[in-house]
């Protein structure tokens, strides 16, 4: 499921505390108001594929470097569900199901490619193809889905390659400059925001 902000219409209270903690430390509403609707679409996601009502679902993360809030998204009420979600400005992403699951959100940078980031993200192999924002930024979210799978590391970005193996890829790209990635253990498939 993926969308702007304002179309995942779910109530602030069923954040945790942790969660309304995290989103009052934003600087900027829009900032906020992304994080606020990842962490409720999550929820929406996983109660479709579970066949409950979302407000029975408590998100959780804890990590053990910096605590609850952090780290690997889970259901407390289904620990064994594979959930993730992505935000960046104007654009929340949430994808569940069994295994592993990993999405993430990306607007591709105007201009000609970034030099930087695709030094700093790509494999040599991988920079030698890429001649565009649109290529990189494909690969970045691949390779942040991975990463939100606990299957790569940001400090390996450029040693790690984004092939797939047995997993399944769902892409799709919003308006001209965001591009979407969920890598899953099982066959997905894109559902729209429920408008309950």
């Amino acid at each position: 499921m993926g969308g702007r902000p304002d179309e995942v219409r779910a109530p602030e209270d069923w954040l945790t505390e942790v969660e309304t903690e995290r989103a009052g430390r934003f600087r900027f509403e829009a900032d906020r108001a992304c994080f606020v609707a990842a962490h409720l679409l999550v929820r929406l996601c996983a109660a479709a594929v579970l066949d409950v009502r979302p407000q029975e679902l408590t998100l959780r993360q804890h990590c053990d470097l910096h605590g609850p809030g952090h780290g690997r998204p889970y259901i407390e009420e289904a620990p064994e569900l594979g959930v993730s979600f992505s935000h960046t400005r104007g654009y929340v992403c949430a994808a569940a199901g069994p295994g592993k699951v990993g999405v993430d959100a990306e607007h591709v940078p105007p201009g000609p490619l970034d030099p930087l980031l695709a030094d700093r993200v790509l494999t040599p192999r991988e920079r030698a193809m890429v001649t565009g924002n649109d290529e990189l930024i494909r690969h970045w979210t691949r390779k942040e889905a991975l990463i939100k799978r606990g299957e790569l590391t940001l400090d390996k970005l450029r040693a790690g390659g984004d092939d797939l193996g047995d997993r399944h890829l769902l892409e799709w790209s919003v308006g001209p400059d965001i591009r979407v990635s969920v890598v899953t253990d099982a066959p997905v498939t894109r559902v729209p925001i429920p408008h309950e």
